[in-house]
Order: structure tokens, then sequence, then C-alpha cells
């Protein structure tokens, strides 16, 4: 599905509507468009500083917000792709540091749709392009590039000897393009692997971990699991990783989420598993408490959208598929508070692509009120059978709104201990925006 851009600046805006033009309107993975467009900018993609590239269905934006935050604490400057934005298109292409100005963007979009007419590119592929010439084009120490979709045909693909592969937690999700089982999807995660580059990877079953050790073994990638060549326990004094370095103690990540150490860990083995680039144990620390990634149990501020609420609690995430259900059981006890029955709220809109009894079932029986809306400019699940799946589920009170607002509104008369909006990243790009909440 293509994202929906816009853009307050009109020199960027005229560059999307030409995307929007050009794109077929959905995602159409393969490297052969990729590859051709990329040729025809000057293949960027062969001038890139060191790069670490993340896969995964969960947490490999938050991993690789980790990677950022410890290689610039380390004082090096980094650039980072990531996907989807949430409020403002600049969000997916940070330049040493900073995301890229309008000024910068408009140009480069340009430069790249004036070569991909007739190659039938999508949103995500001249994305991809301008970024890496982007990249290419301005000095910085490292790379962070996190995987569109999937792995092996994503068009972040293309990047012939990155420094670190890394393979996030796995779950069913996009079925459509991964496969339906957990082999299928863990194998199209593994494609990124690369020779001689090192592939780390959390724990996985077997016929999860299969796949990946393949994967690697015919890429020539040497393999780092999670349990073999690192392994992380979370204790009080922090998170213990342990690997061929020795181990080192980090301070529970700032990040909320019983998962975010686990993400912490992998981004630390990451780092630990080159010798190009020095960060030391203080700069992963450093990460630990300062790392930030918008939408991923985000406890939003007064504003706008939340003021109608007073002093109740107001949580934001992005979570959609039936693993990140799971990380938000194991942490709902800092979102709803610990030993109230019942006492959550929960906004939820979920594009028509997701499984929301997935999503839900981990956490129903916390919600005492579900509010089910659309996800504006995008095909999603009617509220009502969202709602009938709350109510399935042992939700007791559950209704639908039109809109955000009217969602809010009616969490205030029902006064709930806390709200969690959740569902979609896109919604949360609506609440951010509706909060004056920018990603920065």
């Amino acid at each position: 599905m293509a994202d929906h851009a816009v853009s307050a600046d009109p020199r960027v805006q005229a560059q999307l509507d030409r995307l929007w033009a050009l794109s077929p309107g959905a995602d159409v993975l393969g490297l052969e468009r990729i590859t051709r467009l990329l040729a025809r900018v000057g293949d960027p993609q062969r001038h890139l500083p060191p790069v670490f590239h993340v896969a995964g269905t969960n947490g490999k934006g938050s991993t690789c917000a980790y990677l950022r935050a410890a290689l610039e604490a380390a004082g090096h400057r980094v650039h980072a792709y990531t996907s989807p934005h949430l409020v403002r298109f600049n969000e997916r292409i940070r330049l040493a540091g900073r995301l890229i100005a309008d000024d910068a963007l408009a140009p480069l979009l340009a430069e790249v749709l004036d070569v991909a007419g007739d190659l039938g590119a999508s949103f995500f592929e001249v994305t991809t392009a301008a970024a890496f010439l982007a990249f290419a084009r301005t000095p910085a120490d490292a790379c962070v590039i996190e995987v569109g979709l999937g792995g092996r045909l994503d068009a972040t693909n293309v990047l012939p000897a990155p420094l670190v592969c890394g393979v996030a937690a796995l779950g069913i999700d996009h079925q459509a393009f991964l496969g339906d089982t957990l082999a299928q999807i863990a194998a199209e995660k593994a494609g990124i692997a690369k020779p001689g580059a090192p592939l780390v990877t959390m724990r996985y079953p077997p016929e999860a971990a299969e796949p990946v050790a393949r994967a690697a073994a015919a890429a020539g990638a040497p393999l780092l699991t999670e349990g073999a060549a690192w392994q992380h326990r979370v204790a009080e004094t922090g998170v213990v990783l342990s690997d061929r370095r020795g181990s080192v103690t980090l301070p529970h990540p700032a990040l909320p989420g019983a998962h975010q150490a686990h993400n912490l860990a992998l981004a630390a083995a990451m780092l630990r598993a080159q010798d190009r680039l020095a960060v030391g144990d203080a700069a992963l620390a450093e990460a630990a408490r300062g790392a930030r990634w918008p939408a991923r149990l985000q406890r939003l501020a007064r504003g706008p959208l939340t003021a109608p609420l007073g002093a109740t609690p107001v949580w934001l995430d992005g979570g959609h598929n039936e693993s990140a259900g799971r990380a938000l059981g194991a942490a709902i006890d800092r979102v709803a508070g610990a030993g109230e029955a019942r006492s959550l709220a929960l906004v939820l809109g979920m594009l028509a692509n997701k499984d929301p009894r997935g999503l839900l079932a981990p956490i129903a029986h916390r919600v005492g009120l579900l509010v089910a809306l659309p996800v504006p400019g995008h095909a999603h699940h009617d509220p009502a059978d969202l709602a009938a799946v709350a109510r399935e589920l042992g939700v007791p009170a559950t209704v639908t709104a039109g809109s955000l607002d009217a969602a809010i509104a009616a969490v205030a008369q029902a006064a709930p201990g806390a709200l969690l909006i959740l569902g979609s990243l896109y919604l949360s790009g609506e609440a951010l925006k509706a909060n004056d909440e920018l990603p920065d």
C-alpha cells in the first residue's frame, strides 16, 4: 500500500504529486526496477558510508533507533532511512543526524522522478533511490537502513556490502507478500544476508531458525544468533549483554515495554559484531537512556488532542499484528496500571489486511472500553467489525466513532484510568499531528 504523503512545502508537494501519478499505488516487491532506477542516478548504493541493515516483523524500527543513538553518542555522523513516516515525508530520510530539509528534498525527488517515468517504480522504490542519493552525497560515518517490507526482495536489498545485518523479532504479517508460515517469513527476512557481513539475529523457534541459517550459509554471511553467539538477560541493574567481547550491563531502556530490552540488546550485539566504527560501552549506555522512537508506546503530552481527557494518561502505539499484541500484553501494566482490572480504554483503527483478533487477544482482559474508528485515507477494517471482535474477546463496552476527535470525546465521557491509541502507524501519525507532536 502506498503511503499518503503530503507536504506543507509546495515544492515538495509538487514532487509528491508526481510520485503519486507515477507509482503503481501498491507494494510491488522485486529488485529489477530499483536496480535500473539506481543505475540511472549513478548507483549511489555503491558509495554509502558503512551500512547497518535491519529487517524484522516487529522491533526493526526501535533497533534502528538504538543503533543511531549509540553511533551518535560515540561521535559518529549517521544517516538513517526508515519507514513509514508518521506525519511528514521528511521523517524517512535523516541526513547526518537531521531530518532532510524541504529545500533539499524537493530537488532530490525531482532528480529521481525525472528518470523514473518508464520503469513503473513504486512509491517506496523512488523514495529509496532518493535516500541513497542523498546519503552518497552527504558526508557521514555510518548509515542505518531499515527494510521496508520483507527483506530478500525489498528495495533496500540492493546494498552490495553492508557492514552488519540484523533481524529483529519475527511474526506473521504481510502474508500476501511474504508467505503464510513463520518459516517462509523468516527466509524472506534473512534474505538481506550478504557475503562476509555478520548476520545478527534474535533467538527464534526451530521453524524460523532453520531457514535463517540456510539463508546465511547461502550468502556466505557469518551467523551470530542469540543463544549461540550472544545472549542477554534483564536484571535489576539493567540489561546484561554477553558476546565474544565479554559482558556489558546497560541501563534499562527509556523506551517503554519489556520488549525494548531485546531490541536494545540486538542493536548492541550488531555494533559489537564489527570493528570498523568504535562504539564503546558508554555510547551503548547513552543509547539505552536516550533513544527515541515515536508511536511505540509513546506517552503523549498534554495537547489539543489529549486536552479533553484531563489528567488521564494517553499512550500511542502503532502495533498492528499478533507479535505486537504479545509485546503490548507484556507491557500492559505500564500502560493500564498494575492490578487495575478493565481500567484501560482503547481507541482502535486497523488497515484491512491486518488481524485485529491477533492484536487484541493478549490485552483484551484489561480493556474496559473500546472505541473503533476508520484509518483516514486507507483501506481499513469497518469499525463495527473491530467492535464485534472486541466483544467476542470479552471487552464489556464497545462503540464506534467516525474520527479521532469523536473517539477521544467518547473516551472522555467514560473517564478511564488510561487510554491507548492503537492499531496503525498511519492512525498514530494522525494522533501526533492532532496533538502538535511532530516527530523530529
